[in-house]
C-alpha cells in the first residue's frame, strides 16, 4: 500500500428468541455454486457450509484435551516470518501438520503476487478504509460470525481481537507478504490454528450453542464469507467508485487472496477463479445472510467506542458511524442503530466522488486543490490517531477458553 506501515492498516481496521428468528430469516439458499468457477475448475461440489477442517481440527483438539496449548503458544510467540524454521519443542503431530499447512498451494503464481504489490502501494487510503470500515464493520452483520466472536475468547477483549484481524489486512498488503521475510504465512497458520480451537470449544458453550444455528462453527462457507467481506467487498466499492484499475494488478490482488484463503484451510473448489466468480459465489452466500443480531449491535457499538481513550469519543464515534453508514448503506447502519451525523455523513456523500475523481486525477475541475488535500489529510491522519489506541504487540495464539463472561 502506498507508504505502507503498520499504523496505516491497524486503522483499517433482544432476546436469545429474536436470534433465532433473525437466523432463520438470514439463511443462504441451497448451495449450487459450481466448482467450474474455482482456481482449479472441478471439485465434488460438497457443500461448504458442512465441511470444517479435519487436518486442523484433530490436532488442535487433541493438543487442548491434553493441556498442551499454552506450552506451544508460548514456543510459537517467536515464529514470525514465512522463512523461519518451526521452533524446537512442538509436539510432533502439531510440528508435521504445520510443515503441511505452511505450504503455499502448486497454483501460486508468484509473478501475479508481485502485481499485487503494485496494486496495493497505489490504493493504500481506499483499502485503509474498506478494510476497517465497510469488511470490519460488515463482520457485525454476518450472525453466524457475530455470534462467534461474541462467545469466544475474541469477544471478551475486541482491542486485541480486531489488532489481530489487521495484523490479516497489514501482512497481507506488504511488499513480502508471501516471501521468505513476510509475515502472511505464519499469520495464516496461526489463524487456522485458532479457528480450529474455536470449532473445539465453542460447542461446550451453553450462550452460544442456544443461540446459534449451527453445532461446529466457522465451517468452510463461513470462512469464505468473511474472505468475501473483505477482497469481494473491496472490488465492488472500487468499481462503485469508478475507480481504474489496470488488469494485471487486479487479477494479481484477487490472486493474493485466493493464496490466503488456501493458506487458511480453504478447499481449492471454493476459491473462485476470477471477480466474476467471486461475485456470483458473494451473492449466494453472503448478500442474503446479513442481518442483525444481539450480539452483532453490541460488537459494533464496541468497535464504535474504541476510540474512547482518545477523545471520550466525542469525535471518534461519530466520524466511524458516519464512515460505517457511507461505506455499508443506510440499510446496515440502521441495523446497527448508528444515526445519520449531520455533518460527517452529508461530508462522505458529497465529497467522496470528487475526492476520488481527483486522485485518479480524472477531473481538473470541480474540487479545490485545497479542499482535496484537508480531505485526503483528513483520512490519514484521523485514522491514524485512532488506530494509534491499538498498537500493540500482535500475537496470535491458539484460544484455551470461550469468553470468560459467557462460560
Amino acid at each position: 500500500m502506498e507508504d505502507l506501515s503498520r499504523r496505516k492498516v491497524l486503522q483499517a481496521t433482544g432476546t436469545l428468541g429474536a436470534v433465532g428468528a433473525l437466523t432463520m430469516a438470514g439463511q443462504a439458499s441451497a448451495w449450487t455454486w459450481s466448482p467450474a468457477n474455482s482456481v482449479p475448475g472441478y471439485g465434488t461440489g460438497a457443500d461448504p457450509h458442512k465441511v470444517w477442517d479435519p487436518d486442523a481440527d484433530r490436532v488442535i483438539s487433541a493438543l487442548l484435551d491434553r493441556g498442551e496449548v499454552p506450552r506451544v503458544n508460548k514456543i510459537l510467540r517467536g515464529w514470525r516470518q514465512n522463512g523461519q524454521p518451526l521452533p524446537a519443542g512442538l509436539p510432533a503431530e502439531l510440528r508435521e501438520f504445520m510443515e503441511h499447512a505452511r505450504q503455499l498451494p502448486a497454483w501460486t503464481d508468484r509473478g501475479k503476487l508481485a502485481d499485487a504489490v503494485r496494486f496495493n502501494q497505489k490504493r493504500g487510503t481506499y483499502l485503509g478504509l474498506l478494510y476497517g470500515f465497510a469488511s470490519g464493520m460488515m463482520s457485525t452483520v454476518i450472525p453466524k460470525e457475530a455470534r462467534a466472536v461474541y462467545y469466544s475468547k475474541g469477544g471478551a477483549d475486541m482491542k486485541d481481537r480486531i489488532t489481530k484481524t489487521a495484523k490479516l489486512g497489514y501482512d497481507i498488503g506488504s511488499l513480502n507478504a508471501y516471501q521468505p521475510g513476510g509475515e502472511m504465512i505464519v499469520t495464516c497458520v496461526k489463524t487456522r490454528m485458532a479457528h480450529a480451537a474455536v470449532r473445539h470449544l465453542l460447542p461446550q458453550s451453553p450462550w452460544w450453542k442456544h443461540a446459534a444455528s449451527e453445532e461446529i462453527p466457522i465451517s468452510q462457507a463461513d470462512i469464505m464469507n468473511t474472505w468475501h467481506s473483505l477482497p469481494t467487498t473491496v472490488m465492488r466499492h472500487f468499481r462503485q467508485w469508478n475507480v481504474p484499475i489496470a488488469a494485471d494488478e487486479s487479477v494479481g490482488f484477487l490472486h493474493s487472496w485466493q493464496v490466503s484463503a488456501a493458506m487458511l484451510g480453504v478447499k481449492d473448489e471454493y476459491i473462485p477463479k476470477s471477480w466474476d466468480a467471486a461475485d456470483a459465489q458473494a451473492k449466494q452466500t453472503l448478500d442474503p445472510i446479513l442481518a442483525p443480531t444481539p450480539e452483532g449491535k453490541k460488537l459494533a457499538n464496541i468497535l464504535l467506542g474504541l476510540g474512547y481513550n482518545l477523545d471520550l469519543s466525542l469525535l471518534s464515534r461519530g466520524v466511524l458511524g458516519a464512515l460505517t453508514r457511507f461505506t455499508l448503506g443506510d440499510k446496515i447502519a440502521g441495523w446497527l442503530d448508528i444515526p445519520r451525523e449531520p455533518v460527517w455523513t452529508p461530508l462522505f456523500e458529497t465529497a467522496w466522488t470528487p475526492y476520488v475523481a481527483v486522485r485518479e486525477g480524472l477531473l481538473n475541475v470541480g474540487m479545490p486543490k485545497e479542499a482535496y488535500w484537508m480531505f485526503d489529510e483528513f483520512l490519514r491522519q484521523f485514522v491514524l490517531l485512532y488506530m494509534s489506541e491499538l498498537r500493540m504487540p500482535i500475537t496470535i495464539d491458539i484460544p484455551v477458553i470461550n469468553n470468560p463472561h459467557y462460560r
